[in-house]
């Protein structure tokens, strides 16, 4: 029994929780997988898996292969990438990881152009709007908005979002037009729960930031919601300008565009100490001439 096919077959059940599923990836029969599993856990003298009717689990001797095989097996498909002199574009599963609302906005439709000049590659993209742990779940590359500040990842910047103040002209018309940021004080504000600080906006140049601690009714974990809300007549928003998409010109307003909203960083990142498969290199690399004629920051 080949070592690798071993080794996928662990992969793929582990991450998906199903032999069955993971039969279905990896293109075999699901007694195949099975018993490719079996076969590792012989050659290893430990069980890596607990099976049960309902799902199947990780032992800690599977948690701790589940955290290292990934890399390796990307790592030896760059290596077979690297040196194969009849290569004729990259094959296999990317994973990638990103926030709902970015990823459904510009995340998906860039794999889909990328996976254009490559049609044996796969994509798994899964999106969240925390920050997932990349080496326990086998993300490959992450997507992420803001600062990254966890030291075994590894980032490399794509570009910068700002953040602008929004509302609809029916809540101007009734609460009136802030001309200062401190005016938003007495307004409400619509809270996005996935901002790094979601009451306190910062507005201004940044050698004249000026925060100010906001409140409203309405609070989401949405920056898309919230621009809804705001459209519906419900508050002001503070929201990326990639999210507002036509909103503008359906009818939404800027406001206070003399005081720039707070800029923020967009990032692919990766885990730190290992070799970066050249599919996923091809990628991040694409992302970036990507997004910058996306007009979306």
């Amino acid at each position: 029994m080949d070592l690798i096919d071993e080794l996928k077959a662990f992969v793929a059940t582990a991450q998906t929780g199903s032999f069955t599923t993971a039969a279905g990836q990896l293109g075999v029969s699901n007694r195949l997988t099975s018993k490719y599993v079996a076969e590792l856990e012989a050659r290893l003298g430990v069980r890596l898996l607990q099976r049960t009717t309902r799902k199947v689990g990780l032992t800690p001797a599977g948690e701790d292969l589940l955290a290292r095989a990934p890399a390796l097996l990307d790592d030896l498909d760059a290596l077979i990438g690297d040196v194969s002199e009849g290569s004729r574009g990259f094959a296999g599963v990317i994973r990638v990881s990103a926030s709902v609302t970015f990823g459904e906005i510009w995340v998906a439709g860039m794999l889909e152009r990328f996976g254009r000049a490559h049609p044996a590659l796969s994509f798994d993209l899964r999106l969240n709007d925390r920050h997932v742990d990349l080496a326990a779940e086998g993300i490959d590359v992450a997507f992420r908005l803001g600062r990254t500040e966890t030291q075994s990842l590894k980032a490399r910047k794509l570009g910068s979002f700002r953040s602008v103040l929004v509302a609809s002209p029916d809540y101007l018309a009734r609460r009136g037009t802030p001309q200062v940021p401190t005016d938003l004080v007495a307004h409400d504000c619509i809270i996005d729960t996935n901002r790094r600080t979601p009451r306190r906006w910062v507005l201004g140049a940044e050698s004249a930031a000026e925060a100010v601690t906001v409140q409203g009714r309405f609070q989401v974990n949405s920056a898309r919601a919230a621009v809804d809300l705001a459209a519906k007549g419900l508050g002001i928003a503070y929201a990326p300008r990639f999210v507002l998409g036509g909103a503008l010109a359906a009818g939404l307003v800027r406001l206070l565009p003399d005081q720039p909203g707070e800029v923020s960083p967009l990032s692919a990142v990766y885990l730190e100490g290992r070799v970066l498969p050249r599919k996923v290199r091809a990628l991040i690399d694409f992302a970036a001439d990507d997004i910058r004629g996306a007009d979306l920051l």
